[in-house]
């Protein structure tokens, strides 16, 4: 059977929104308290407060885990200005953060893979 580019490609986009809406929903749900935590390297959540609604800029897997790119309104107006293609150093406050998760099965759509636990947070 031949499956034409189209639905393959409508698939592919299907599945990364699946993917995306969970995950921001994940960062939604996560514990309030998280601002009293710290990342390895002595980084507090609370230097990156609000990075729930910060962007997704990538979704990926990252060998056994989900993986997602976030960037701030500072990072995101940084890349549509031409940095760092243009040579200009990026602003004070402009702040990515990866985020992964140990994946787990959809409940209600069993074939697709979801974020699970988070596993860590990175921020730069």
């Amino acid at each position: 059977m031949r499956i034409s580019t189209f639905r393959l490609v409508s698939g592919a986009f299907a599945a990364l929104g699946l993917v995306s809406l969970s995950v921001l929903g994940n960062i939604a749900l996560a514990a309030q308290d998280k601002y009293t935590e710290k990342v390895p390297g002595g980084l507090a959540f609370s230097e990156f407060r609000g990075y729930e609604s910060w962007q997704v800029v990538s979704v990926s897997r990252d060998g056994d885990l989900i993986a997602a790119i976030l960037a701030n309104p500072v990072m995101i107006d940084a890349y549509l200005a031409g940095i760092p293609g243009n040579g200009q150093p990026f602003p004070d406050g402009a702040k990515l953060a990866k985020i992964h998760w140990n994946p787990k099965q959809m409940e209600t759509f069993p074939p697709a893979t979801v974020p699970g636990t988070q596993h860590d947070m990175f921020s730069w």
